[in-house]
């Protein structure tokens, strides 16, 4: 299997380009762009629809003949703003000119086609908390499956405080058994503050024969083909990670591991 943990490939342009023959499996896809004043960022996808999430920055975006002029708010992601985002079905072509320093990620999955494009933020995403404790951490659902924006692409914003643990209790969604279990792949990518600094994250699948633990730094992405993925935030460190997952069936039904079940 090619390695999970992937370095960002340079400071600006596309710096992630992950696609379902890259990772070694069936669905999920994510690009980076890191972008500087009146650069370019733009694609079509044949067969996979998009969300472009403006991590942080502003663009003027146009998408289908249609020109959206200039989005995004959040000039650091840490703001805990939510995100404006773009819906982009197949075979359409997108095209972004970042007007500050921007990021933009692309979350792709296949799709029968047949939606528009579609704005889905920030109206329409809430910063939610969830967990107690050193568990707790502040979500922003951009396309989960309580809202009807997509065919397969489930995607999420997670902010995890310095010292929290997160995508805790462990938990996996590697089985297409549902109601009980959905199999979805997911990639993580990573933001850090200070930037210069690092998290922590295990992929393991209970019989050990996936177990890679690795310290992500700023803009890495984690990538999770099964098994559960629990993430850490050291002391003084602040975590977000933006979430992609994709699967046979759009829906989020995960198993706990079971030495955790005096958690939930």
């Amino acid at each position: 299997m090619p390695g999970l943990l992937r370095r960002a490939a340079g400071q600006h342009g596309k710096v992630h380009a992950i696609t379902p023959a890259d990772a070694g499996w069936r669905y999920a896809g994510f690009d980076l762009w890191r972008l500087t004043p009146g650069m370019v960022a733009e694609d079509r996808l044949a067969g996979r629809e998009a969300i472009l999430v403006l991590v942080e920055g502003r663009a003027t975006l146009s998408a289908g003949g249609t020109d959206f002029g200039e989005m995004g708010a959040r000039l650091s992601v840490f703001e805990r703003t939510p995100p404006h985002c773009l819906y982009v079905p197949p075979a359409t072509d997108w095209r972004a000119v970042a007007t500050t320093d921007c990021t933009l990620a692309v979350c792709t999955a296949p799709s029968p086609g047949g939606r528009k494009v579609q704005v889905l933020g920030p109206n329409g995403i809430t910063l939610e908390p969830r967990g107690t404790g050193t568990n707790l951490r502040h979500i922003n659902n951009i396309a989960m499956e309580a809202r009807d924006v997509a065919d397969s692409l489930l995607v999420t914003e997670v902010f995890t405080p310095a010292g929290h643990w997160s995508s805790y209790p462990p938990h996996r969604h590697d089985e297409d058994d549902f109601p009980r279990i959905t199999y979805l792949e997911e990639t993580y990518y990573h933001r850090l503050n200070p930037s210069d600094c690092f998290g922590i994250q295990r992929v393991f699948t209970e019989d050990l024969s996936l177990d890679e633990t690795m310290a992500p730094g700023d803009h890495d992405v984690v990538l999770v083909p099964r098994g559960h993925h629990p993430c850490a935030a050291p002391h003084g460190v602040e975590m977000y990670y933006l979430n992609v997952m994709a699967g046979p069936r759009r829906a989020w039904r995960f198993a706990g591991h079971p030495a955790f079940a005096h958690l939930t």
